[in-house]
């Protein structure tokens, strides 16, 4: 049980970028022992907020006083902060992936005696930690060889060899599914179990009703609520929904009535092969149709196949040997390059946008000209002048939170990296937008954002093929959706006739069409 007394406390912590209040004399108090979590919209200041309180942002770049353990504290790196017992897990997460799982969690805390690191011992606490974690391999294991579950569960062994005594998770479940994530959250009572306070900012409110003791929702930069998460009246997710907003939001998926005209896009008996081992079919056989005006959605479970599809679709970008016919309004049309996508009107946002779809050192200009710069380009030379209007235009519609479009993209939030993401493809005048898992890692107001731009693009005449691992989702935004397993379609489903039961059915079938 958490303790009356608190570990943590962050008082009147404010603190400025150019241009930007990012926080504003926010409080937070975390009690010994328990899971607290940080809810708010992307941009609100969470991160901030863990940033400031770990070291990464100093002392002095900020205004306020932190007090953890009964001492004022004054972290001018994140060193300072570890030494206190203080470790955080970011979103992204920072393992080598071509050293050992012993070597990454004893990175900067080997296991040395005169000078040579102990292999035996290194190897043996790690197995130790490892254990503690439940992860059976080998810490000898590379990290490359790892899936992003199994990662996160190295990342908390490494923060326990350093003697934790407060954990902060940044999104922890964002990127696992629904199997790693229940691993995860029984991992985390454990350790509350074992004395270890954490903090847990998160999206999903499912998960924080499930694990979280305490709940501090932070809105623009401020402190709005502590809520009592153990109570004798249970906090409802709607409750948290309307803290965070700032208003009520009845609906979480806009009302939409679709104006769906003719065949945009058709797949043809799609197959496509894995890229290493070229005799494994990742997609086999697949056919599908999108229309205009039609927002069509893709369900599997993780493995299916969908972002294989898709990716292999979009200028084949991925896989091997493929096959299988692609036409465009009735047309048949190739496409073996990403250029030649685009040229054929077709765009995909991919799911993951800090890698892939995003220049982070780069500013919003030039993220939004990246897929285009032909279209602003006069004599082979960037028009700076259009790059900006342009830029400025889809700032502005899509209201990403920003001063101007010169701002760095790796310092917007999520969801605003995402809106910026969606106009670097618009801006392509596509017919067909494939958005793989659009708003993960996003918080509930900025998906309801990014469902209105998805219903303005249909709305517009374009065709929309949605790939996303929740299921009410889809439910809530598509017109008809298709289910995958194991590299085949195994159903299609209009709006009126599905649901969670039914998909969960198609998406579990086997090769031979029963359910595993």
């Amino acid at each position: 049980m958490p303790s009356d007394h608190p570990i943590l406390e962050m008082r009147a912590i404010t603190k400025t970028f150019p241009g930007v209040k990012a926080l504003q004399d926010v409080t937070l108090s975390v009690r010994r022992g328990e899971v607290h979590a940080i809810c708010g919209e992307n941009g609100a200041g969470k991160s901030t907020l863990m940033n400031v309180l770990s070291g990464v942002y100093p002392h002095g770049s900020y205004e306020g006083e932190i007090v953890f353990d009964g001492h004022t504290c004054e972290f001018r790196t994140i060193r300072d902060s570890e030494a206190q017992g203080i470790v955080i897990i970011h979103q992204e997460l920072a393992l080598s992936p071509y050293l050992s799982v012993a070597e990454n969690i004893f990175l900067g805390n080997e296991q040395a005696a005169g000078g040579v690191i102990d292999w035996n011992r290194t190897n043996s606490e790690a197995a130790k930690l490892l254990a503690r974690v439940g992860l059976d391999i080998r810490p000898d294991t590379k990290v490359v060889d790892l899936g992003v579950g199994r990662q996160q569960l190295v990342e908390i062994a490494k923060a326990l060899s350093k003697r934790v005594k407060l954990l902060i998770l940044d999104e922890p479940t964002a990127a696992l599914n629904d199997e790693d994530s229940a691993h995860l959250l029984g991992l985390m009572r454990q350790l509350r179990d074992q004395g270890i306070t954490m903090i847990v900012i998160s999206h999903k409110l499912n998960e924080i009703a499930a694990i979280a003791d305490s709940t501090t929702v932070i809105r623009d930069g401020r402190t709005i609520e502590t809520l009592d998460m153990r109570g004798e009246v249970p906090v409802s997710e709607e409750e948290i929904i309307r803290l965070m907003v700032g208003r009520e939001l009845d609906n979480r998926y806009p009302e939409h009535a679709p104006k769906i005209g003719p065949e945009v896009l058709r797949v043809e008996d799609w197959t496509v092969h894995h890229p290493v081992d070229t005799a494994r079919k990742v997609v086999d056989g697949a056919s599908l149709t999108v229309r205009r005006g039609e927002i069509v959605g893709l369900a599997g479970l993780m493995g299916a196949g969908r972002t294989e599809l898709a990716m292999s679709i979009f200028g084949r970008s991925y896989g091997h040997n493929i096959s299988g016919r692609l036409y465009k309004e009735g047309r048949e049309i190739r496409a073996t390059t990403v250029e030649q996508a685009i040229r054929h009107g077709i765009a995909y946002a991919t799911e993951d946008r800090k890698r892939y779809g995003l220049n982070l050192i780069q500013d919003i200009k030039r993220n939004v000209a990246a897929a285009n710069l032909e279209k602003m380009s006069r004599l082979g030379v960037v028009d700076v002048h259009e790059e900006t209007t342009v830029a400025e235009r889809y700032r502005r519609e899509m209201r990403i939170k920003t001063p101007d479009v010169n701002t760095i993209v790796g310092q917007l939030s999520g969801g605003n990296q995402q809106k910026v993401v969606l106009s670097k493809w618009i801006y392509t005048d596509p017919d067909v937008l494939i958005l793989d898992e659009p708003t993960r890692g996003i918080d509930v107001g900025a998906k309801f954002e990014i469902y209105q731009i998805i219903n303005a693009l249909a709305d517009a005449g374009k065709g929309i093929l949605v790939i996303s691992s929740e299921l009410p989702e889809l439910l809530g935004i598509c017109d008809r959706i298709y289910t995958m397993s194991q590299g085949r379609l195994t159903g299609e489903v209009p709006r009126d006739e599905a649901t969670q039961e039914r998909l969960m059915h198609f998406m579990t079938m086997d090769r031979e069409g029963a359910s595993r």
